[in-house]
């Protein structure tokens, strides 16, 4: 981008919402997150609160299956200089993999 000899200001303006995008969606389910945590800790009986908190930790995986990889793939684009083309290769397979074969899984398991 610095090499080109044309005006890169759409594009650099356009990956930052993009970014703001991603975190405002990861700030969001986040809050919604805590707000459900804060609304099963108020329920009275504790076998009630076990099996909501049972269901908030396997959905809680589901969400880091999908964005462990692609934290992980961002990262190495940005801040790795001297990476190698294999293991980013790996990491972007494991994003387009992983969380459709372990949704099922973290499902499953739970039940």
């Amino acid at each position: 981008m610095k090499l080109a000899c044309s005006d890169n200001k759409i594009n650099v303006i356009y990956g930052f919402f993009i970014a703001l995008c991603t975190m405002l969606d990861l700030a969001l389910i986040l809050l919604s997150y805590v707000l459900i945590l804060k609304t099963v800790l108020s329920i009275a009986s504790l076998a009630e609160r076990f099996k909501a908190l049972n269901t908030c930790v396997s959905h809680i995986c589901a969400v880091l299956t999908f964005y462990v990889p692609i934290i992980t793939l961002a990262a190495m684009h940005r801040f790795a200089k001297d990476k190698r083309p294999f293991a980013v290769i790996l990491i972007a397979d494991m994003f387009l993999l992983v969380p459709p074969l372990m949704n099922p899984i973290v499902y499953c398991v739970k039940t």
